[in-house]
């Protein structure tokens, strides 16, 4: 064989070994291709079976119909393809829906509405709080105004004060679901401004606001803090007086003539929030999936309807901006609860 005749050879032999080799490159890249297409192909987490709502109280209360209305908008804007129910679950201050919600770690299905008694819980020591569940979003905010019957004696926050200072027995108040909670707080702030300590104070606590306020017409507790939400019927109805309000200025509407406490000298100002929490180890695609369905369910008309009718305020909150926000309000309310004699 020549010389001339073996280069040729090995030159095709060389041509055969890129051609190889460029069709195994394209092989490894088209897999890789596939590999990448079949998990971008993958659905994103959503329900599969019935979706439990639970609420720390019972019917009638605050909590209770904001979680009937995110039923409602998740299943009427088909933010979801399976049923949604709300479960009724009081007791504890909340214990009882945060320990079932503990128990389901790693469930995406059950849902709860929970209040500041998710931070005060284990302060107090009820056990479960927020660093043990799932946070989701924080979801709106509200003051708390303090009624009494319309025929009580008592005209005003100043007149609570007084007439604690000469009997501390003298009255009994109604607190809806646990003390600790904000309804508490909207009323032993100021206690605290006027010089009472809450700790020596009557304090009678039932399942939900309206509970709370049915035993007030009924003549069983003499002043009730509660949700503005809660009062407008009573209110409306001529039923009871509001003597005060925990906002720091006067809410417009149906509120406008509730004087503030600092408008009477106590500087006692309570926004209770509400947020939605699920169980520990929830997963990062189903708690993506929840606060999107909540981000959408805020932005609703029938949201805002909501909003305007009960007196909240958006506060949608998520992420890392919402467990800076629970950290700090477990500072504050473990300095409250300790003066309050309420602290473990």
């Amino acid at each position: 064989m020549s010389n001339e005749q073996a280069m040729r050879i090995r030159e095709k032999h060389m041509v055969c070994v890129r051609y190889n080799m460029m069709l195994a490159v394209f092989a490894l890249s088209f897999a890789s291709t596939l590999g990448l297409t079949d998990a971008l192909a993958q659905p994103a987490w959503k329900p599969s079976k019935n979706v439990e709502i639970l609420v720390t109280t019972a019917p009638g209360s605050g909590s209770d119909r904001t979680a009937r209305v995110i039923q409602r908008i998740l299943q009427d804007q088909r933010l979801i393809d399976v049923s949604a129910v709300v479960v009724n679950r009081s007791g504890g201050g909340g214990a009882a829906v945060y320990s079932l919600l503990q128990q389901k770690k790693g469930e995406a299905h059950s849902i709860g509405i929970s209040a500041r008694n998710l931070v005060a819980n284990p302060i107090m020591g009820r056990g479960v709080g927020y660093r043990d569940l799932t946070p989701i979003a924080r979801l709106t905010g509200e003051y708390i105004a303090i009624g009494v019957r319309a025929d009580s004696p008592l005209k005003s926050g100043r007149d609570v004060i007084a007439a604690l200072k000469a009997n501390p027995g003298a009255l009994s108040f109604g607190i809806a679901n646990s003390l600790g909670n904000s309804n508490h707080q909207a009323v032993a702030r100021a206690l605290k401004a006027g010089g009472i300590e809450p700790a020596i104070v009557k304090n009678v606590v039932f399942q939900s606001g309206g509970n709370a306020i049915a035993a007030l017409l009924g003549g069983h507790v003499d002043v009730v803090p509660a949700s503005l939400g809660v009062w407008t019927g009573p209110l409306k109805a001529g039923q009871v007086r509001l003597i005060a309000i925990t906002a720091p200025a006067r809410i417009a509407g149906d509120f406008a003539g509730v004087p503030t406490w600092r408008e009477q000298g106590l500087d006692a100002v309570v926004s209770n929030w509400r947020a939605m929490v699920g169980a520990p180890a929830m997963g990062a695609q189903p708690l993506a999936f929840w606060v999107a369905a909540l981000k959408r369910v805020t932005g609703t008309p029938e949201w805002k309807r909501e909003l305007e009718d009960q007196y909240l305020s958006d506060e949608f909150l998520a992420g890392p901006a919402l467990t800076r926000y629970l950290d700090q309000e477990h500072a504050d309310l473990k300095t409250f609860l300790a003066d309050a004699r309420l602290a473990q």
